[in-house]
């Protein structure tokens, strides 16, 4: 530990701190621009400036490191000139549209701006050349309006391992974007969104649809259904100023009825879904591994939920797609259900009914456009929102959110369990499934404290579990004495590390959960911004809260899905589940 002092308060922090990690410490409040806590500290932007006693020049409080006996000052007149002259520099290149942007009450400049007194632009200089990148489904990019924080450089390259961002030329000249002035289709990208997520400004955003859904409403030929995904519940709130993690599943469902929806179904549902089909899948890989003796058996057998780390391998492992799981994601499956199932329920055509979602995640909206996503006749899932959108939609139906009353979600497609909450979490469809694949081999509940399985949880990048298999069921004793591992990894950055440590032979594992985003869904490029690992944890636990309340809490449980099997599927991998739950992957080129 060192001992310094800042503002004349004194401070001890550990030595390898920065001057802002102290100044936090002792809470004191410096602003940031360009820094992202724990990862991205490069003094670019300068608002962080402070006066340190003994130095002639003022330096970034976000690169200095902090040391014994240092003497620091963060509000003096020279420091509050320097930041304000700061922003007014980039005020002066911006081409912000303030009045029209997305980001106009979301926007971390236009906040600087303020707090820093800032009520004119004095410098008029040249504004930063505006192209606009529309290629993508998920994102959209306005080169005019960035700042050149390359925040979103060091999440793509540093968290994500995609490389699809970075600077491009010199001086005022500089472009953030991918390589050549490509377009992002045009490069390996796999639309997370989390270039958008830390994003200061509107630079780069997800591409809104909400008019696509109000045009959906508008129109009486057509029945408009709706599904939110488990992370929006405990985020959805932050955009009417609840703290995060406040659960706001009933008032949800009361706006989206309110809206117009003709029916609100929750993605928990095919969750549940998700973890029969997948735990199945599972088993009947360990069976022909371990029983048959089948070499050509892919294991361990990887998740398929995210859509952004299903890109991911098709870019960057295309060998281990056999070992990904053929289950389309819960959104996919809702999708394909509600056009099928549902739709013979209320005597209405596929064609007719306008499927929409709630996600936390800007990659949905790709994977919806897949075009193997149509196993229903037609296009499965036809508009996905984010959080952010679907904020912005009841905000402009003059919805007074917190004044609403709970609602429950409609039948047959809105029941669900706690297993299915936690898909939200990173390590949470990991737990579902073994909530349920114990319980199916050994007719009892999983042996741990509540249901949880506490190695999986929780922030650490890779995480790892071991389960030895004891009192097997007749049809499941080839597992009787068997430990099964699991792994579970969060951000593509640590799932390389995983995968390349199960390419050398390094680890050995059955069963492995991979999330695209820190954090998993709750931490989603689609959610409400900023998303540190504060607002992590809090919608983590908010999430756990959930399922502990739930009625049910394994998805094997739910007597909705029972039902489905009964008089629509027949049973789990039959041959109606494999054509509509089911698809392929394809290996696409590096870019």
């Amino acid at each position: 530990m060192i001992k310094l002092t800042i503002n004349n308060v004194p401070v001890e922090v550990p030595k390898e701190s920065t001057v802002l990690e102290a100044a936090r410490a002792a809470g004191v409040r410096i602003p940031t621009f360009c820094y992202l806590e724990k990862l991205h500290g490069i003094g670019a932007c300068r608002v962080c400036l402070v006066e340190v006693e003994g130095l002639r020049d003022m330096v970034a409080s976000c690169v200095m490191p902090a040391a014994e006996g240092m003497v620091v000052y963060t509000n003096t007149k020279r420091v509050r000139n320097a930041r304000k002259t700061v922003v007014e520099l980039l005020l002066s290149e911006h081409s912000g549209e303030c009045q029209t942007c997305n980001r106009n009450d979301d926007c971390e400049l236009q906040s600087l701006a303020r707090e820093l007194g800032i009520d004119e632009v004095r410098y008029q200089g040249q504004k930063t050349r505006q192209y606009i990148d529309t290629s993508t489904a998920g994102l959209v990019r306005d080169a005019g309006k960035c700042v050149m924080c390359r925040r979103c450089v060091t999440v793509c390259n540093e968290v994500q391992g995609v490389g699809a961002l970075f600077p491009q030329g010199r001086g005022f000249s500089t472009a953030i974007g991918p390589a050549f002035a490509s377009d992002l289709a045009d490069v390996t990208c796999i639309q997370c969104g989390q270039c958008a997520a830390v994003c200061p400004v509107g630079a780069i955003s997800e591409k809104d649809e909400v008019d696509l859904v109000w045009a959906a409403l508008d129109d009486p030929e057509k029945t408009v259904v709706v599904q939110t995904a488990p992370a929006i519940r405990a985020a959805l709130g932050e955009c009417f100023d609840y703290p995060p993690g406040t659960l706001v599943t009933g008032k949800m469902t009361t706006a989206l009825q309110r809206l117009g929806f003709d029916a609100v179904f929750d993605t928990d549902f095919s969750a549940d879904l998700t973890i029969m089909e997948e735990g199945t899948e599972l088993l009947t890989r360990l069976k022909k591994a371990l029983v048959d003796k089948d070499a050509s058996v892919a294991l361990p057998m990887f998740t398929s939920c995210s859509p952004g780390w299903i890109a991911f391998a098709e870019h960057f492992y295309p060998d281990f797609l056999p070992n990904l799981s053929t289950c389309k994601s819960p959104q996919q499956m809702m999708g394909a259900l509600i056009k099928t199932y549902y739709a013979q329920k209320i005597g209405k055509k596929p064609e007719d009914i306008v499927s929409v979602s709630i996600m936390p995640c800007t990659a949905k909206k790709y994977e919806a456009r897949r075009p193997e996503m149509n196993d229903s006749g037609v296009q499965d899932v036809d508009i996905v929102l984010t959080t952010r959108e679907l904020g912005r939609m009841i905000k402009q139906a003059n919805i007074d959110f917190r004044s609403l009353p709970d609602s429950e979600m409609d039948a047959p497609l809105g029941l669900s369990t706690g297993a299915a909450d936690i898909f939200a979490n990173t390590g949470g469809v990991m737990e579902a499934a073994l909530r349920t694949v114990y319980e199916i081999v050994t007719g009892r509940e999983l042996p741990v404290d509540n249901l949880h399985v506490r190695e999986v949880a929780g922030l650490d990048g890779i995480k790892e579990a071991s389960l030895t298999i004891e009192g097997a069921v007749k049809d499941w004793s080839f597992l009787e004495g068997v430990t099964v591992k699991v792994a579970v990894a969060h951000s593509l950055g640590n799932a390389r590390k995983l995968i390349e440590a199960v390419k050398a032979g390094e680890v050995q594992y059955h069963f492995v959960e991979v999330m695209t985003c820190p954090g998993g869904c709750i931490g989603g490029g689609g959610q409400p911004r900023m998303t540190n690992n504060a607002v992590r944890e809090a919608r983590i636990a908010a999430i756990y809260k959930e399922d502990e309340g739930r009625e049910y809490r394994k998805s094997h449980e739910n007597p909705q899905i029972d039902m489905l099997y009964k008089e629509y599927l027949g049973k789990p991998l039959g041959e109606k589940s494999h054509h509509l739950l089911h698809t392929k992957y394809t290996q696409r080129e590096l870019v």
